[in-house]
């Protein structure tokens, strides 16, 4: 019966197979028709074969091109078919009635585009803007298929796992007839899938991860795939990765990729998309990149031309074009100053990298002080040490040493007095760590968006949630936050299609108020240009497509780092003291907008100037030096005028000859101090039972001390600050002692090995026969068990899972017990007869059996008694050595398992109204005595 029903899957899955692959082979010719109409596109990638091609005709003369009459004859059939049938060319009017709720003009607009490249056999990248309803219409484009063509599948959806559940929801929820099945989880839960779920016939979308596209690929190419759907397309803009190279091995008619940003950083991303979708047309990159390899005056026009021809593969639309009635966004640039112990990192920072700055450094370096002086700019707690503690507290110092936090303390209460909610995105988690302490502080009602929050709870109207913290490098999760209305970029990413991506978190379809966007600068640092770069960057993306945000862009390079460090210097140097200032937020609102409005006028200016430039040179276009001598300025000068000298190190000065040489010939001198070699507390196992609270607290004590003593040290040694706080006390000698003897009190000798030998023992024998256990246990006395045996009493509910284990221990001691009944029971009925092994008489019920008689179970009551219950195979040995049973091949030939269940049939017994209960087990056993007899009767009932 199941191979059959296996034959039949199998049957259903061949037939699915190949109808799909005849469909592949009838859309070559409408899609080379549809290229072909691409004339120049066409002609430019496949100029290699068609030449190939002429090279063969070479010398037929006119009929090199000319086609039979049958072929011409077949060509217009096929036409007259389209045209009776309506396949040729459709365009919706409506919405496919599969498809719930109501989609909007534009949506429908992208479903008819599908539908376009669905006919001309093509596949195509939807890159609309995010916020518009991708996910919609590339499923009603699945219900278009299933309602007007009859096509039911399979199709398969490949996108970032925290996404599955939300294309799952979608598929539910805008067209409930196709069946999906998200295909996750660990080895057995997809070994259930794959035998139950996934099986032809019986789904019609597969929506599935990729890590489960690499790892299951075996399973997943038994299908030929009408769809397969990739979201988040930028994932494969590598042709070269593993996932890239994967999917292309997956048999399918068509390929849709979706992503709301189809081009990141460089021209050659796009072709990695188009080569993945057409690689027979695609097929060069170096080829594309000739395609844009333009000279004249007219160069940037050229380039954007060029680029519009792809469009027929790419439908990219924003939300300013095609969502009319979305309320406008507001960006507004607020700048604030640094604090006291800012500006004394900041100079430290310089400091300690003096000559990269001032000579130009590796790359890679320059990019380590970027980072840096940017942490600074955003908290100095972000740096290990200078947080005041331990105890660490949670005060107005969290506010007052941070001009960023000043900022966003006279905001936030603004925001809330007119029913705002507001979203804060920062690069750096630890940072979103120190703003959950002060809004903890303040007591706003916030939520951290890291998938723990319900998106019920989260964007509920009536929701007391005030503030949702989230990172910018968690974009593109499908995170929809429509309720709230303001957008804080309390840092700014390099890559502005990241910034991009937060804001379209609340301007989104569903939006009712006006977005506010906030993005913090702190003024005259690295943060400054890092913005500038940013708008720049965004113009020149339009520059190259319009509103399609696909630019030739450059990542840093060393000398725009080197600017950008040296940015701002002469301000910091020039006063230790707080540039924070008192003014209203108001008033800093208004000097914001000032502010953004001139960035962007300076930006249009930018856009006049860049169209000059070729491609090629974008990198002179991130050049921040002004071209007036007069605000350039000399940055040894600063330094040399402004800068505090910390104290010099004191060194023991060797006056050996070695050490004169080494000094003389530049090489290395005597090595720095070691840093502090921190205890390792070893690794407590919860079945030790070591005091691990009290060990924690000493051995944190003690690393706490060390590692600050440490810390203190070096801040002393590279930046001037005033004397360190006291950093604590060492162990004491009794604490020390206290440590040592509680690592002596655990049982540090015992592993996981021995715990679980002693469990199952413990399951065998129970846990008060000790001897036992110890006979389980290698390498253990009997001492040893008795006092693990002992704390292990008094102590098992610290285990992890101490409910299992206790129940798995009990459920043993149980069948001791009623192991030990039976066998009293059974020695009591034997008691009572001379000789049972010939006296004992049993009475059967009305299913006696016709296989076994009298004298064998007689026999098997009686060394049940002697050998114990339970010992099955030592009784099946006594069955057959017995001479009573030479020549009974039957009872000679049963298992252990049979003569088990028979033993068991034999102890069973109802309860009769004329018997005297003389034993009842916990499961029910009843061994009855018949009053009516002179002599006692075994009563056993089948």
């Amino acid at each position: 019966m199941q191979r059959m029903k296996k034959q039949k899957i199998q049957d259903i899955l061949d037939a699915q197979n190949a109808a799909i692959d005849a469909d592949m082979n009838n859309k070559g010719k409408g899609r080379l028709n549809y290229l072909l109409q691409q004339t120049e596109l066409f002609a430019h990638f496949a100029k290699g074969d068609q030449s190939a091609s002429q090279k063969k005709a070479k010398g037929r003369g006119r009929h090199a091109s000319k086609i039979t009459e049958e072929e011409e004859d077949e060509e217009y059939l096929k036409e007259e078919e389209d045209g009776l049938s309506g396949t040729g060319n459709t365009r919706l009017v409506a919405q496919p009635s599969c498809i719930q709720g109501k989609m909007r003009d534009y949506q429908l607009a992208g479903l008819n585009w599908l539908i376009r490249l669905y006919e001309n056999g093509i596949n195509g990248i939807l890159a609309d803007e995010m916020g518009l309803g991708k996910t919609l219409q590339t499923i009603s484009l699945l219900g278009y298929l299933h309602e007007f063509r009859g096509i039911t599948g399979p199709h398969m959806v490949v996108a970032p796992k925290s996404t599955l559940g939300n294309w799952m929801n979608e598929i539910k929820r805008f067209c409930p007839v196709l069946r999906a099945v998200k295909f996750l989880g660990n080895p057995d839960e997809r070994r259930y899938i794959r035998e139950e779920l996934l099986v032809a016939g019986k789904f019609d979308v597969c929506v599935t991860s990729f890590e489960m596209a690499i790892k299951e690929k075996t399973a997943l190419r038994r299908f030929s795939w009408r769809y397969i759907i990739i979201d988040e397309a930028h994932r494969i803009k590598n042709e070269n990765s593993l996932l890239s190279k994967t999917m292309r091995l997956y048999n399918t008619n068509y390929r849709l990729l979706i992503t709301g940003t189809p081009l990141q950083n460089n021209l050659h991303e796009l072709w990695a998309l188009l080569n993945f979708l057409l690689p027979e047309i695609f097929s060069s990159a170096e080829t594309f990149d000739e395609w844009f390899q333009i000279s004249g005056d007219n160069d940037q026009q050229e380039v954007v031309q060029q680029l519009h021809k792809v469009r027929p593969f790419l439908l990219r639309r924003l939300k300013s074009d095609v969502e009319k009635g979305l309320p406008p966004k507001k960006e507004t640039i607020l700048k604030v100053g640094m604090s006291q112990m800012q500006k004394q990192y900041y100079r430290a920072l310089l400091q300690k990298d003096l000559e990269v700055v001032n000579a130009g450094g590796e790359r890679k370096r320059l990019l380590n002080i970027a980072m840096q002086l940017r942490k600074c700019c955003n908290h100095p707690y972000l740096f290990q040490g200078a947080e005041p503690g331990p105890p660490y507290t949670t005060g107005e110092h969290l506010i007052e040493n941070a001009g960023k936090m000043v900022l966003l303390d006279k905001l936030l209460p603004k925001l809330k007095e007119r029913d705002s909610r507001v979203l804060i995105f920062s690069q750096m988690t630890r940072l979103l760590d120190i703003l959950e302490d002060y809004l903890m502080f303040r007591g706003y009602y916030y939520c951290r968006i890291d998938g723990n929050t319900g998106g019920e709870d989260r964007d509920a109207i009536g929701s007391e949630k005030f503030v949702f913290l989230l990172s910018t490098r968690a974009g593109g999760l499908g995170i929809n936050l429509a309720t709230a209305d303001v957008v804080i970029l309390y840092d700014s990413d390099w890559n502005p299609q990241v910034d991009l991506q937060a804001q379209d978190r609340a301007h989104r379809i569903g939006q009712k108020k006006e977005v506010q966007v906030f993005r913090f600068c702190t003024e005259y640092t690295i943060e400054e240009k890092v913005i500038e770069r940013a708008y720049k960057k965004l113009a020149l993306d339009a520059l190259v497509i319009q509103q399609g945000r696909l630019a030739e862009q450059k990542t840093v390079n060393k000398d725009e780092l080197l600017q950008m460090v040296r940015f701002g210097a002469e301000m910091v140097f020039s006063s230790k003291d707080s540039t924070i200032t008192d003014e209203d937020i108001d008033r800093i609102i208004a000097k914001g907008e000032e502010a953004t409005a001139e960035l962007d006028a300076k930006m249009k200016k930018f856009t006049e100037d860049a169209i000059k430039f070729k491609m090629d040179e974008t990198a002179d276009l991130y050049d921040f030096d002004d071209d007036k001598d007069e605000n350039k300025f000399d940055f040894k000068k600063i330094v040399s005028e402004n800068w505090i000298e910390p104290p010099k190190r004191e060194r023991k000065r060797n006056y050996s000859e070695s050490e004169y040489f080494k000094q003389t010939m530049r090489q290395s001198g005597p090595a720095r101090p070691k840093e502090p070699r921190i205890p390792r507390m070893p690794q407590l196992h919860d079945f030790q039972f070591f005091n691990t609270l009290r060990l924690s607290e000493l051995y944190e004590k003690e690393v706490r001390y060390l590692m600050q003593t440490h810390q203190k040290n070096q801040v002393k040694d590279t930046i001037e600050v005033d004397e360190p706080e006291d950093v604590g006390d060492p162990l004491t000698a009794e604490e020390q002692e206290e440590k040592e003897q509680l690592l002596e009190e655990g049982f540090s000798t015992w592993s996981r090995r021995d715990f679980n030998t002693f469990i199952r023992a413990c399951e065998k024998y129970g846990r008060n026969d000790i001897r036992g256990i110890a006979s389980e246990m290698e390498g253990k006395t009997e001492e040893e068990v008795e006092r693990y045996a002992k704390v292990f009493k008094e102590r098992y509910k610290e285990l992890n899972d101490w409910d299992r284990i206790i129940k798995n221990i009990e459920r043993g001691e149980a069948r001791i017990s009623r192991k030990d009944e039976i066998m009293k029971a059974i020695g009591k009925k034997l008691d009572r007869y001379k000789n049972p092994w010939l006296e004992l008489k049993i009475q059967y019920g009305q299913n006696k059996g016709k296989l076994y008689n009298e004298e064998c179970d007689r026999f098997m009551i009686c060394m049940v008694h002697k050998l114990g219950y339970g010992n099955w195979d030592e009784l099946k040995a006594a069955f057959r050595t017995s001479p009573l049973f030479r020549f009974d091949w039957f009872v000679k030939s049963r298992t252990t398992q049979e003569l088990a269940r028979r033993c068991d049939t034999l102890i069973r017994a109802r309860k009769g109204n004329d018997a005297d209960c003389v034993f009842n087990g916990s499961w029910g056993g009843l061994f009855l005595i018949e009053m009516g007899h002179k002599t006692p009767v075994f009563v056993g009932i089948c």
